[in-house]
């Protein structure tokens, strides 16, 4: 599997970098993603997740994020478990349109890093937690890296997708709203 996400991050990136350079951001100019992680961390579960970013110059983007996860497995009538995985941080990111001689609008490319705080909550109703897993098992501060790419089909509305540590996937899918 990671052997084709690498051939596509790679398809993609000669495709692009053979476009001429033009700047993909404006200042002051805001980005908003919604999307679902297409595979989660904790064996369960749909990833969601919002970003916010704001250009500060044309190449780079700083904002805010969420990414949100629950799920209940239900072993058999009297075991159940279940998790919630809620990450909240800062994000900034690089966007390569100049650095790669993009000018085509309709392609962003950019990576970046989060900084931020996970809280993950578990509870089971098997043998007092057999597992060892509390109901704060995992909570702490998290550090995030992503790359990602994003196509426009208008002006303010396109794809995306992103690749990393993103939270609670390692891969992010959605759409991306440009005001």
């Amino acid at each position: 599997m990671s052997k084709r996400i690498s051939s596509v991050v790679v398809i993609v990136v000669a495709i692009v970098t053979s476009l001429n350079a033009q700047s993909q951001i404006k200042k002051g100019e805001k980005l908003l993603n919604i999307g679902f992680g297409v595979n989660s961390y904790y064996n369960g579960g749909i990833p969601l997740s919002a970003i916010l970013e704001v250009g500060v110059t044309p190449q780079i983007t700083v904002g805010g994020g969420i990414d949100y996860l629950s799920y209940d497995y239900g072993y058999n009538y009297s075991t159940r478990r279940s998790f919630t995985a809620l990450y909240i941080g800062a994000r900034g990111s690089y966007h390569f349109n100049e650095l790669l001689k993009i000018n085509d609008n309709r392609f962003d490319v950019y990576g970046g890093l989060s900084l931020g705080y996970r809280s993950f909550s578990w509870s089971d109703n098997y043998n007092n937690s057999y597992y060892g897993l509390d109901s704060n098992y995992g909570s702490g501060i998290f550090l995030g890296i992503h790359i990602g790419g994003r196509y426009y089909f208008t002006d303010h509305i396109g794809g995306f997708l992103e690749l990393g540590g993103l939270g609670s996937t390692n891969a992010r899918i959605g759409v991306t709203f440009k005001f």
